[in-house]
C-alpha cells in the first residue's frame, strides 16, 4: 500500500490519500477541504478514487466530502454513528470555524469496533476510539504498521475534550486500550502535524506516557 499525506485547509489537516498499488483502487481518509487539490493528487499518482474514509465528523476532517462525491460519485464509510449529531451541525460547524457553507450529510456505512474496510485489496482495521468526539474511529492497516487516528493521539499531544460530548478520561482509556494494543513500532497518522510511533508516545508524550 502507498499513501500520500496532503495537509488541507487552514487548519493544516492531514487528508491522506492511500491506495493499493495491485489495483489502483484509493481513498482518502479525512478529507477536510481543498477539493481542487485532492482531485490533481488522484491524477498524480494515476489511480481511482473508491471510497471516502472519515475518522470522525467535525468540519476540517469532512469539509471536502461532500463536493468529492459529486464528482466522483465515490462511497463514504465512517465516522461511528455517535458523531451523527456532529454531521447534522455541519452548517453550525462551518460558521463558526470559517468555512464555506456546507449541508449536512450521511455516510452510506457508519462503522464499528471490529469492522474493516477495503480499498482495492488492501484492509484496514476499524477500531472506535471515542473521548475527541463520542464516534471518533481509527483505521489500522496491520501488514504495513500504519495507522491512521485522527485527532485522538498527536506528537507529544492529545485531541481536545472541550467541544461537545468530549471526555477526558475516556479519551485516555482510548489510547491506553486501542492504540497501546497496536504495538510500540507501529507508525501513526494524526490529523494535524508530524508522524510519530505508539512506542514513541508510549515513552514521551506527556498526557500518556508510560
Amino acid at each position: 500500500m502507498k499513501y500520500e499525506i496532503i495537509p488541507v485547509t487552514p487548519l493544516q489537516q492531514n487528508c491522506t490519500l492511500l491506495w493499493c498499488e495491485k489495483t489502483r483502487k484509493a481513498a482518502f481518509v479525512d478529507p477536510g477541504g481543498d477539493t481542487e487539490r485532492l482531485l490533481a493528487a488522484l491524477t498524480q499518482h494515476n489511480v481511482t478514487l473508491e471510497k471516502i474514509l472519515l475518522t470522525h465528523a467535525h468540519i476540517d476532517h469532512v469539509g471536502a466530502t461532500s463536493e468529492l462525491v459529486k464528482h466522483m460519485g465515490v462511497k463514504i464509510e465512517g465516522p461511528h454513528d455517535g458523531d451523527k449529531f456532529w454531521l447534522e451541525a455541519l452548517p453550525q460547524q462551518c460558521e463558526m470555524f470559517g468555512f464555506s457553507p456546507l449541508s449536512t450529510f450521511y455516510p452510506d456505512r457508519w462503522l464499528k469496533q471490529g469492522d474493516s474496510v477495503q480499498v482495492g485489496e488492501e484492509i484496514l482495521e476499524v477500531k472506535h476510539c471515542p473521548g475527541h468526539t463520542p464516534g471518533h474511529l481509527i483505521f489500522f492497516h496491520a501488514p504495513s504498521k500504519l495507522a491512521w487516528v485522527g485527532d485522538v493521539l498527536f506528537q507529544g499531544s492529545i485531541g481536545r475534550t472541550d467541544f461537545p460530548q468530549g471526555d477526558y478520561n475516556q479519551l485516555i482509556r482510548s489510547i491506553k486500550e486501542q492504540l497501546w494494543a497496536l504495538g510500540d513500532d507501529v507508525q501513526f497518522i494524526p490529523g494535524h502535524g508530524p508522524m510519530s510511533t505508539i512506542g514513541e508516545e508510549r515513552r514521551n508524550n506527556p498526557f500518556v506516557q508510560d
